[in-house]
């Protein structure tokens, strides 16, 4: 019996290792884990892999976003929108990041029982998740406001506490 329980109980570990380990991004943002319609290829698109897409990243901000009543995000500079890395933001916005409360809510809360640092385009969506949320809070009235900026706090403290954590992991 006690052998049964042991082997029961290795076996549990090292199937939690590998399921947490490999399904650790679907926790927090499943629809990137989608196949793309066009292609085999998964729906994962990274905006921030230099510094230079970090300013571009900063520019597609500043350029004024345009969201439609379909809730569709994109870019009102037309030069801005025909660049390549524009069009994974595009996805990003589109296809990944969430876009209802429920949706939202569902994010903050595993946010905060999240274990470590995010990776870096968990971090990135959900700071977009952030932007959006930011735009929506100013676009409503009354409940509904107070709804999406109490979403935009939840988000903020998450975010904060990540980068609190990543901190606090550095050596001194």
């Amino acid at each position: 019996m006690l052998w049964k329980t042991l082997v029961l109980l290795l076996f549990y570990c090292s199937a939690y290792a590998t399921v947490t380990h490999r399904w650790s991004r679907a926790v927090l943002f499943p629809a990137s884990q989608r196949f793309k319609r066009s292609s085999a290829a998964f729906l994962n698109p990274v905006l921030q892999n230099s510094m230079e897409d970090v300013v571009l990243l900063y520019e597609f901000l500043l350029a004024e976003l345009d969201i439609d009543k379909g809730q569709r995000i994109s870019i009102k500079d037309e030069e801005l929108s025909s660049l390549r890395k524009a069009a994974e933001f595009d996805t990003i916005c589109n296809e990944i990041i969430p876009k209802s409360i429920p949706e939202i809510r569902r994010l903050s809360s595993r946010l905060s029982s999240y274990p470590r640092v995010l990776k870096k385009e968990d971090f990135e969506r959900t700071v977009l998740t952030m932007v959006y949320t930011a735009y929506r809070a100013a676009q409503s009235q009354g409940h509904q406001k107070d709804t999406w900026a109490e979403s935009f706090v939840n988000l903020y403290k998450a975010l904060k506490n990540d980068l609190m954590l990543s901190y606090s992991k550095q050596p001194s």
